[in-house]
């Protein structure tokens, strides 16, 4: 009888291995040759899957790569949502920010390491800024929300979430310049009580 319940979260955790082996296979050869120089079949051949799998997870190698960011985008959209419904957006959205770097502790080296592998390389960069833009999109319905009647077109919302992320965006730019300078929370916290004057 236990079957048909525990069924589906085995399935979803074997996937889970697979998307994460695969971006790990990604990591590993893109930082050993370059990420133009990785193929997607060769992405596959060192997870130890086919082409075919590599497909029914990726669209495309950058993906693969970028797959450790698109899940930290996930777990803040997530921390958002769970922001009392009655605070205010932008004191939503900082609290959330507090809440997830609170919870993670120290930068993730290999999340560090993915930052640094966009910087250098445009191919990357420009996968990175569609994540972003989903990102921003799913932002600015949640903060939309929030603001309610108040913001009949959504222009406020749509800048609250652009603001927001742009600070996050130019906060690990600097960090990763001088990464021994400050602790990167207390640069991103800093970062978004300066942008956020004008939302609160």
């Amino acid at each position: 009888m236990s079957a048909p319940t525990t069924e589906p979260g085995l399935r979803e955790r074997k996937k889970a291995a697979t998307r994460q082996a695969l971006h790990e296979a990604a990591m590993r050869l893109a930082l050993e040759h370059g990420p133009e120089r990785v193929t997607v079949e060769a992405i596959a051949d060192e997870a130890g899957v086919s082409r075919r799998t590599f497909s029914n997870y990726f669209a495309n190698k950058e993906e693969a790569l970028l797959h450790g960011h698109a899940v930290r985008t996930r777990m803040l959209l997530d921390q958002v949502r769970r922001r009392p419904a009655a605070e205010p957006a932008w004191a939503a959205l900082t609290a959330a920010v507090a809440e997830f770097y609170g919870e993670l502790g120290d930068l993730d080296p290999e999340w560090v390491t993915q930052s640094r592998l966009v910087r250098r390389h445009p191919s990357l960069a420009a996968a990175q800024a569609q994540t972003f833009a989903a990102m921003e999109r799913e932002l600015a319905a949640e903060v939309a929300v929030r603001l309610g009647q108040a913001d009949p077109v959504g222009v406020r919302a749509q800048l609250i979430a652009a603001v927001f992320l742009a600070t996050l965006r130019v906060s690990l730019n600097v960090w990763l310049e001088r990464p021994t300078e400050r602790a990167y929370r207390d640069l991103v916290r800093d970062a978004l009580a300066e942008s956020g004057r004008g939302f609160a």
